[in-house]
């Protein structure tokens, strides 16, 4: 049974966002280092379970870590007709020694609490940026829509090695408080020992708290853009698919590029904000380069 722990972390620039990354890791700690205590002083013995779990590993010990950057070229916001180029930082950590599993541009931080090889499943988190009204004029009189941190759970099966399953359903809290629900496949294919091109579809899913907030005008601002009153219902969100080729240098120099696109659907796709002055075609193209070294805690 291998016992793995693996924490990636890909987001903006933004300072706030390192912040929150780096707390909320600490409290996961935290929580399951008192589970770990109140567990050893149980008075009976539980009956050995059915098949035995992988735990959390001692943080003493050896890791890869894997620092980079990327320039990311994406819309400015959900639905808009034009796109910015932005820095990304790339930053993930795993146990020395472990499989480097594949990752997509789709996959958001996460931390395995299970690993069986093919099979992971654990805890998932994303920041989804504030959206400011005055950085854009198609967002004039709609009003701002504050910075969202989603946490949930996360699931992805290699049923063979040359392909991957994965969903996150995460819950928002700030500018949303509603459910997204991810869903996408990957074909993997090693070209060369140096090189791996990997591709698939895409699927999302939100509630209607997930799309009012950034599709829906109300009364007040309906007034204020001349836009109709429209309310967002939650549903299919967009489908897609995105591509990316991988050239390993060397084992600790990387390089990336990728595109993913999407097309948005049901409600998210009918909002006037996207039919008057926005488009449903969504795409994101970015370049990037990683490294990775080793290091031990004592």
């Amino acid at each position: 049974m291998k016992y793995a722990i693996e924490a990636a972390f890909r987001f903006s620039t933004s300072g706030a966002q390192r912040t929150l990354f780096a707390a909320t890791f600490a409290a996961f700690s935290a929580t399951v280092t008192v589970f770990d205590s109140a567990s050893a002083q149980t008075a009976f013995t539980l009956p050995a379970p059915p098949f035995e779990l992988p735990l959390l590993p001692p943080v003493s010990g050896n890791w890869t870590v894997m620092i980079g950057a990327e320039g990311q070229y994406s819309p400015d916001f959900e639905g808009a007709n034009h796109s910015l180029f932005s820095p990304v930082p790339i930053f993930s950590i795993r146990r020395a020694g472990s499989v480097d599993q594949f990752r997509s541009p789709r996959d958001n931080a996460s931390i395995a609490l299970i690993d069986f090889g093919d099979l992971r499943v654990g805890a998932v988190g994303k920041f989804v940026s504030s959206r400011k009204a005055s950085s854009y004029s198609e967002l004039s009189g709609l009003g701002d829509v504050k910075a969202a941190f989603e946490l949930g759970g996360f699931i992805e099966y290699f049923p063979v090695s040359w392909f991957r399953v994965r969903n996150e359903t995460r819950e928002g809290f700030g500018g949303h408080q509603g459910v997204v629900s991810d869903f996408s496949a990957d074909f993997i294919v090693p070209v060369t020992r140096a090189i791996t091109v990997s591709a698939g579809p895409r699927f999302t899913l939100e509630s209607t708290k997930a799309v009012s907030p950034y599709f829906g005008i109300d009364a007040v601002q309906a007034m204020a853009t001349g836009l109709p009153v429209f309310d967002a219902k939650g549903g299919a969100q967009s489908a897609g698919a995105g591509a990316q080729v991988k050239y390993r240098i060397n084992p600790q120099w990387e390089v990336h590029s990728y595109i993913e696109y999407d097309r948005l659907l049901g409600d998210a796709a009918k909002s006037p904000l996207v039919t008057a002055r926005g488009s449903v075609n969504q795409t994101t193209v970015g370049i990037g380069a990683s490294y990775s070294f080793d290091f031990k805690i004592q």
